[in-house]
């Protein structure tokens, strides 16, 4: 049975080249057409348009950038969202709001199809890898049928309950990134001003408790001063955004969270948002630069 992916930015290629090389036979399409050209050398169908993604499969999985886009894809709203999921099942793997995947999950059960949220922890190294964490939510029974669609893909996949329940868990553990990449550049930065040996002290990180996988992985680009994109600033203040919003809705406090937003807020308007996470850097060299 061919699957459908629609969705080939910088996570969603790496994901469905995962799928292509483990002999999952694929259907894709993605907006600007030059993206799929990887995926049809690795042996994948690439469809004219979104509609033709879901005329030759039951399962689509999506790697959209927004809610917009989603909608767009799925044509909902209109008379046309109906011939696209009736009979299929969606699976939504970017992160968006809660609110946003409970409605969808109803909108797309009305029309005769099948809904189950997969949002990934990951960045782009890990997609090419095949180590994402995938969460999963919705009816039981469809959660079981995609589950091993995403095995080349994941190292692990949890069951997350009803929808919402993934994108609460997704929101959850970015909060964690968020602010630990952030402390993490902050650290380095703070270091660094101090005259501690950058590489040294990135060294006696590594050999502590607080080295992680997250640590491993930016350290390096911290010391170089390389920018090159695995998750987007742009991106991170969405997710941002979206974690804010679920803390104001249930009245929680988020004060670290908070302190992120405006630095990632800050990182975006000088224009590094295309840039990879650790440029909040730059916004901390900012306020440096213009302390009093």
């Amino acid at each position: 049975m061919h699957v459908g992916f629609i969705g080939l930015g910088v996570m969603g290629r790496p994901m469905a080249l995962r799928l292509a090389s483990a002999g999952t036979p694929l259907v894709v399409w993605n907006r600007t057409p030059e993206r799929a050209r990887p995926l049809r050398a690795a042996g994948a169908e690439v469809a004219a348009d979104a509609a033709g993604v879901f005329a030759r499969t039951r399962v689509v999985l999506l790697m959209l950038a927004d809610e917009g886009a989603v909608d767009a894809v799925l044509a909902r709203g209109t008379p046309g969202f109906a011939a696209r999921v009736e009979g299929r099942t969606v699976v939504h793997m970017g992160t968006t709001s809660p609110a946003y995947s409970r409605a969808l999950e109803a909108d797309i059960r009305a029309a005769g199809g099948r809904y189950v949220e997969a949002p990934v922890s990951g960045s782009r190294v890990p997609a090419e890898q095949g180590q994402l964490v995938a969460l999963l939510a919705g009816e039981e029974t469809a959660v079981a049928a995609v589950r091993p669609l995403l095995a080349p893909m994941c190292r692990e996949t949890f069951a997350c309950g009803p929808a919402p329940g993934a994108s609460l868990m997704k929101l959850s553990v970015n909060l964690f990134l968020i602010t630990l990449v952030t402390g993490l550049a902050e650290a380095f930065h703070f270091a660094e001003r101090q005259g501690v040996d950058r590489r040294l002290f990135l060294e006696v990180l590594d050999a502590g408790p607080m080295a992680s996988g997250v640590s491993r992985m930016k350290s390096p680009k911290l010391r170089d001063r390389d920018f090159a994109v695995q998750a987007a600033a742009l991106d991170v203040l969405k997710n941002n955004r979206l974690i804010a919003e679920a803390a104001r809705t249930a009245g929680l406090a988020s004060p670290l969270l908070d302190v992120c937003h405006s630095l990632f807020e800050e990182t975006v308007a000088r224009g590094h948002g295309g840039e990879d996470m650790i440029a909040v850097l730059r916004a901390i060299e900012a306020r440096t630069a213009g302390a009093p």
